[in-house]
């Protein structure tokens, strides 16, 4: 019978970059790499069979940030740097439009709203900043007025308990497993190798290369390595501004004559909805309890999920009649700045991390970034 290499006891192999992470930001990494010195010899490594953090488990939305968070960004973080991480976003989801076809990741070009309570005070403050936040936009996008108040929407999509909608044709819906699974096959033939169910428990800088250490006992070297572990960078990148966020989403089943149609925003993004054909997917609720959130644990709570039936009752299938199908956790890489951070560590290590809920559009910017610095 042939032994796999992982049943031995050690096994080490020389590569010119291993990245650690095979989400959203390690593929596109590998990719970056690869695009600027084809000759390299890369390996991911993944402690799953499949990524376990946001990327395979988020809820699909292609989006550069809702009116009330960009308003909400610009307050906390500087105007300038929220509009940087716009930008950033923003040319992320176009990079991804231009390298795969919309079959390819079941893209759906719907457009998106964000949902305001009548008597919110963000009413007011959208009013006062939609104009400003067009402007803005325009000068990224090139596209005028891309938000719009859209109230008459209302009625045509079975909402309820909502005052008003703004509008953003710009926003779109697509598969994250297919997205992954798509990235994967572009960087597998480009000669990345994948090593899957290898978790790292700490790495070794020497004057002339990096080893990986791994709980199963595997030894792996490399001139550079390079962390894109997000959520999970706690424990390897402790001293680091990493916060674990988990994110918990439920499916319904489907819904004859569902009116939904779209991506959807609530709370400065804090809930997220869309339809999925003629089912209804909803997120969020982490606002909620954010102690009990902080976590790398993707085990669903009663608290989050009543929650969120709660909403989905009383503000997007109030009457209706359903069954919830599909519930499931991600875990997101949060801090006290929403920006990446993308950063040589040493001599030979680097990160890419914290993608802040948004990594589906900041990792494709975010690689072009670290490659670069590796590359120095």
């Amino acid at each position: 019978m042939q032994v796999s290499i992982w049943e031995k006891e050690s096994f080490y192999a020389d590569k010119d970059v291993i990245i650690i992470g095979s989400g959203f930001t390690g593929l596109w990494s590998a990719y970056e790499l690869l695009k600027i010195n084809e000759t390299l010899k890369i390996a991911i490594l993944e402690r799953g069979v499949i990524p376990a953090g946001a990327s395979t488990r988020n809820a699909g939305f292609s989006c550069f940030g809702s009116p009330t968070e960009l308003i909400y960004d610009a307050a906390t973080m500087g105007v300038d740097s929220m509009w940087q991480l716009v930008e950033m976003r923003y040319k992320g989801l176009e990079k991804i439009k231009k390298h795969f076809s919309p079959s390819t990741l079941d893209y759906d070009a719907c457009g998106g709203y964000e949902c305001l309570d009548s008597n919110s005070k963000d009413v007011e403050s959208c009013r006062e900043n939609l104009e400003w936040l067009n402007k803005g936009l325009f000068m990224i996008t090139g596209k005028e007025n891309v938000f719009s108040w859209q109230d008459d929407d209302l009625p045509k999509l079975g909402l309820s308990g909502f005052g008003h909608l703004i509008w953003n044709p710009m926003e779109a819906g697509l598969h994250s497993g297919k997205y992954v699974q798509a990235l994967f096959q572009k960087v597998q033939l480009m000669g990345v190798e994948m090593f899957y169910g290898l978790e790292i428990t700490h790495c070794e800088e020497h004057t002339n290369n990096v080893v990986v250490y791994t709980k199963q006992g595997i030894r792996l070297s490399a001139k550079q390595v390079l962390y894109c572990t997000n959520a999970f960078s706690t424990s390897l990148l402790p001293e680091l501004d990493v916060v674990p966020a988990r994110g918990q989403v439920l499916v319904t089943s489907p819904i004859e004559g569902l009116r939904l149609r779209g991506t959807f925003h609530y709370d400065e993004g804090f809930y997220y909805f869309r339809n999925l054909g003629n089912r209804v997917l909803l997120g969020g609720a982490r606002n909620k309890a954010f102690e009990e959130e902080r976590t790398e644990d993707l085990s669903t709570t009663t608290k989050i999920q009543d929650e969120l039936e709660r909403f989905l009752r009383q503000h997007i299938l109030c009457g209706e009649s359903y069954t919830i199908e599909y519930r499931w956790a991600g875990t997101m890489g949060m801090g006290a700045q929403k920006k990446p951070i993308i950063q040589r560590l040493s001599n030979r290590t680097y990160c890419c991390i914290r993608m802040s809920g948004m990594g589906v559009a900041l990792a494709p910017i975010a690689a072009e970034e670290i490659a670069l610095l590796m590359e120095q």
